[in-house]
Parts: C-alpha cells; sequence; structure tokens
C-alpha cells in the first residue's frame, strides 16, 4: 500500500496546479492514464479571462458571466473566481509561462476578446495557451521531489468508510489500476482530489481528448457525492469539419478577432439569430448553426477569416493555420468547414468554495467539479481560471487541516473474478452509448428523446455490472463504466428540467421559467448535511 498526504486523481492544470502548492510541505502523488499532457488543458488554445486592463473591471467580467449563466451562475461564486483572477496569472507568470507580449497594453501582454465578453481580457501564450501553461507546470512537477507521478494508471475506485463498513462518510485515498502490467495498486491519502476533466467522449463528437470519460464524477456519485446541473453541455460551435481532422477544435478567438460565420453560398447567417452575432455566447452560436445546418441539410458551415492578413494569421493562429494547411485548407484564402461538437461539462460533482465535497477528506475541482461559477452556460476561457483559483482554494484548506491517521486499507480483490472471454462487449457498447448521447441527448432535446436515451443507459447498465462483477478490470471497461453512469446523470438532469435556459434546449418545455434552480442530484440513500 503506497500512502500519500494527499493524492490527486487527474493532471490537467487543476492537478498540476494543486500538486505545485501542496508540495512544500506535504507528500503528493498524482495519478493520471496516459501521460502528463494528456488532458485537456492542454488542449485548450483561446487563453485564460482575468482582468488585466485598466479599461476593464471585475464588475464587467461578473456581469459577462452572469449573462452567460442565464441566470444559474452562483453570484458568490462568481464573485470569488473573478476577484481571484489577477493573482493566479501571476502566479502562472512566476512559473515561467510564456504569454504572448504586447508592449502597447498596460498589462505588457496582448488580450484578445472572445465570444460573450464586454473586453477584451483573454490572456493567451498564441493560439495554444493550454500546451504552454500544461509544459511549464508539468516540467516544474517532474522536478519537484515531493511530488511522485503514477503516469499510465487509471484510478478504479474511492476507498471509502462506506468500503470498510465504518458509520462515516469519508475518503481514505484510491485504488488504481496500472494500465501497463494489469495491476491494481492501493493508495491511501488523508486527501484525495477528483481532478479528472469532462465527459466529452460520452457524445460521438467532441473537441475533447480521448481521457475525457467522466471518470471522477462517476467516482464522486458511487462515493456519495452529489452532483449538479449535469444537463449542462456545452457544444462548442466550431469543431473543423474534415475527415482526417478529429477533435480539432477553432478557437473561439477566430471569431473574437473578427472570423465570420456563413452558409456555403457565402450568407452571413448569425445576425438572423442574435444581435452580438459571432460574438454571442456559445450556446447561442452553437444552436444558429445546429439549425442552419438541420434547416438546409448541410453537413457544416464556414468560419471565414480570410478578410484578416496572412502575417496577422500566422502571429495570432499559428496552430489552427499549421493544421488547416495542412489538410489543404488555407484560411487566408478560404473559409473554414465547421461543425458543433461536445467541448465542456458545465455540470459535476457539488462543491463549496474550498473544492470539499460532501465525502469527508475528499475534493473535486476543475472541470470536474460543479462551483456554481459557470450556470446553465460557461462564459469562455473561464475555465482554465477556474481550475486555477480552486486550486488554490484547495490547497489552502487543505494545508490548514488537522493530520489524522489512516487505517490500513484492504487490498484490491481479484480471488473471483476471471479473463474476460470477449472483449468486443465493451467497444460494441461505448459506441453505441455514444452514438445514441449524440442523436437523443444533443443541442436540442425533446421529452421523448431523452426517455430512449434513459431506456438504453438502463440496459448497458446491467450488461456493464454484470461485466465488471465478472472479469478482470481494464481501462476500456472502467472508462465504459462512468461513461454509461455519467450518461444516466445527464438525462437524469435533463429530464428533471422543464424548461429551457443556457445550454439545455427542449422543444417540449421552450419557455424559460421565472425562477432559475440548480439541477441536483442525491446518490440513494445519502442524505446531504
Amino acid at each position: 500500500m503506497l500512502r500519500f498526504d494527499t493524492l490527486i486523481i487527474g493532471s490537467g492544470l487543476a492537478g498540476l496546479s494543486l500538486a505545485l502548492k501542496l508540495a512544500d510541505r506535504q507528500k503528493v502523488a498524482v495519478i493520471t492514464k496516459k501521460s502528463l499532457l494528456d488532458g485537456a488543458s492542454a488542449w485548450a488554445q483561446g487563453g485564460i479571462a482575468a482582468v488585466l486592463s485598466s479599461d476593464d473591471s471585475q464588475d464587467e467580467h461578473i456581469r459577462d458571466t452572469l449573462v452567460a449563466g442565464a441566470g444559474l451562475c452562483d453570484p458568490k461564486t462568481t464573485r470569488f473566481v473573478i476577484e481571484h483572477g489577477a493573482s493566479v496569472i501571476d502566479w502562472l507568470i512566476s512559473q515561467g509561462v510564456p504569454f504572448t507580449r504586447d508592449s502597447s497594453s498596460d498589462s505588457g501582454y496582448h488580450l484578445t476578446r472572445e465570444g460573450g465578453h464586454s473586453h477584451r481580457r483573454i490572456i493567451h501564450a498564441a493560439d495554444a495557451t493550454g500546451q504552454a501553461v500544461q509544459e511549464t507546470i508539468a516540467n516544474r512537477a517532474r522536478a519537484h521531489p515531493n511530488i511522485t507521478l503514477l503516469e499510465n494508471h487509471i484510478a478504479v475506485d474511492l476507498i471509502t468508510c462506506k468500503k470498510l463498513r465504518k458509520d462515516d462518510n469519508c475518503c481514505y485515498g484510491a485504488y488504481a489500476l496500472n494500465s501497463l502490467n494489469g495491476e491494481v495498486i492501493t493508495i491511501a491519502a488523508e486527501n484525495t482530489v477528483l481532478a479528472t476533466g469532462g465527459a466529452g467522449k460520452v457524445y460521438l463528437y467532441t473537441t475533447n481528448p480521448d481521457t475525457a470519460t467522466g471518470d471522477g464524477i462517476a467516482m464522486g456519485w458511487r462515493a456519495g457525492c452529489r452532483v449538479s446541473n449535469m444537463e449542462f453541455i456545452q457544444f462548442h460551435p466550431t469543431c473543423l469539419y474534415h475527415p482526417h481532422a478529429k477533435s480539432f477544435l477553432i478557437s473561439e478567438a477566430v471569431r473574437g478577432e473578427g472570423g465570420i460565420l456563413k452558409l456555403p453560398d457565402g450568407a452571413r447567417f448569425m445576425p438572423w439569430h442574435d444581435e452580438r452575432a459571432e460574438l454571442a455566447p456559445r450556446d447561442v452560436v452553437a444552436r444558429a448553426i445546429d439549425f442552419e445546418m438541420k434547416k438546409r441539410g448541410l453537413d457544416c458551415v464556414y468560419l471565414d477569416i480570410s478578410h484578416q492578413p496572412l502575417e496577422f494569421l500566422q502571429e495570432h493562429f499559428p496552430t489552427i493555420y499549421s493544421r488547416c494547411l495542412a489538410l489543404g485548407i488555407d484560411i487566408s484564402k478560404q473559409p473554414i468547414p465547421v461543425v458543433p461538437a461536445v467541448h465542456f461539462t458545465c455540470g459535476g460533482i457539488l462543491t463549496d468554495l474550498h473544492g470539499r465535497t460532501d465525502v469527508r477528506g475528499l475534493y473535486a475541482i476543475g472541470e470536474t467539479a460543479c462551483t456554481g461559477l459557470h450556470g446553465a452556460n460557461r462564459l469562455a476561457s473561464n475555465s482554465l481560471l477556474e481550475c486555477l483559483v480552486f486550486a488554490e482554494a484547495a490547497s489552502l484548506d487543505i494545508l490548514s487541516k488537522v493530520p489524522v491517521s489512516i487505517p490500513e486499507l484492504p487490498h484490491w480483490d481479484e480471488s473471483r473474478v476471471t479473463d474476460a472471454d470477449e472483449t468486443v462487449v465493451i467497444s460494441h457498447n461505448w459506441d453505441e452509448l455514444r452514438r445514441f448521447m449524440w442523436d437523443y441527448v444533443g443541442i436540442v432535446r425533446t421529452t421523448k428523446r431523452l426517455q430512449r436515451a434513459q431506456h438504453r443507459i438502463k440496459l448497458l447498465h446491467e450488461e456493464i455490472n454484470e461485466y465488471y462483477s465478472n472479469f478482470h478490470v481494464s481501462a476500456d471497461l472502467l472508462e465504459l463504466r462512468n461513461l454509461v453512469l455519467t450518461a444516466d446523470l445527464i438525462v437524469q438532469s435533463a429530464l428533471s428540467r422543464h424548461e429551457s435556459r443556457g445550454l439545455h434546449f427542449s422543444k417540449d418545455y421552450p419557455q424559460i421559467l421565472p425562477e432559475a434552480v440548480p439541477t441536483v442530484l442525491t446518490p440513494n440513500g445519502y442524505v446531504a448535511d
């Protein structure tokens, strides 16, 4: 049994930032399914939203966030996050993150603007901000003597007091599968942090990496945590439409710098849907594109920024320019074919302002958590900001706690399972789940579609639980188990919301209710404080 002061499950911006903030005073373990840079944080293009310019204000950033969130943002959380924006950016700069500079700006850095923002406030590193940030802090984490990095390890489940048959609601660590040799190890920790990212892979088309399988949300639910607002799945309006471009995002900043959405005949259509046109929040733009595609039978629409000079495009969007050019699309001369794709999970495990969940000793930060910041629709580039602010908040809470003793934990029991006889069951169920979630629980929903999805999820649950009970675990099985549970939570939440708000649009309930109320699901047999 391995023992640490804090176990962090996930190596994105939230997890690695927390590890660095704890490591000078604690022994920390970080487990990650693949390598440190395989999560969604490294894929972020646009940047991080923070008030860094004298012509901007925290109140305006708060107002933009609340407007995008369609009445469901928690005001206290929103102010807490935005008031800490400048300080967490300073921390990243102190770590050596190479943000794009601009000598004419009073901040010293180039700030761009994205949909839903009233000002230029997105600090970035060209169009590969996530990669620059993650590489910087990953290198620091690798070099720190108090941080143990367990790559190619996937969490199987949390070890709770209930598993030890204790009359308490706490977490003592987790079991983790070494995907290289198939061994399940036991990791004990006074504090366990879920920082596993979102659940984009529950859908057929997503901008997320293959690691985004809802692991933390599912493990937290099984451990007794409430989840909130799972119906609000953000579809990014502009994912590159090309047979050889898997999950490649065309940054919101392209529209922020003047990109225009057009139909195949060259007609601009966003002003027909919203007075903010291309700079409307993501839910508005995604629904507009979905509407035009379905109305006209289109495979995609087009994002045109060819009116900008070649030098401008190569300076501001080098990654996008190069990737498109490699696929035969010269964005300085022709528009980019784009479609909406699942991008961000706005709901998750319910937490407080310290990142604490309902289970003692268990925290959730980043996309895994539902802090109240995003409400019914996340404002662009607020996600990395949330990761940083709650990594700081959780670190302060963890370091203030009085140490507790961890009992001897049982080893993983494989005495009653055998090797799987037909792994095709996993791949088939995975494909079926993602297809019906796309068809039935997409941008526009109906009660009948949601009920169809719920019926199929129930059947998959039964098959997968039987498989899990009888065979050795594998990474694919664990991810599928978590995806099906997360899909169930999404559908339960969507069925319980009898209105259309933010990212949840129902043809059966097209009106918005006068009072905005979050959706909170509670595990059976568990009563929250």
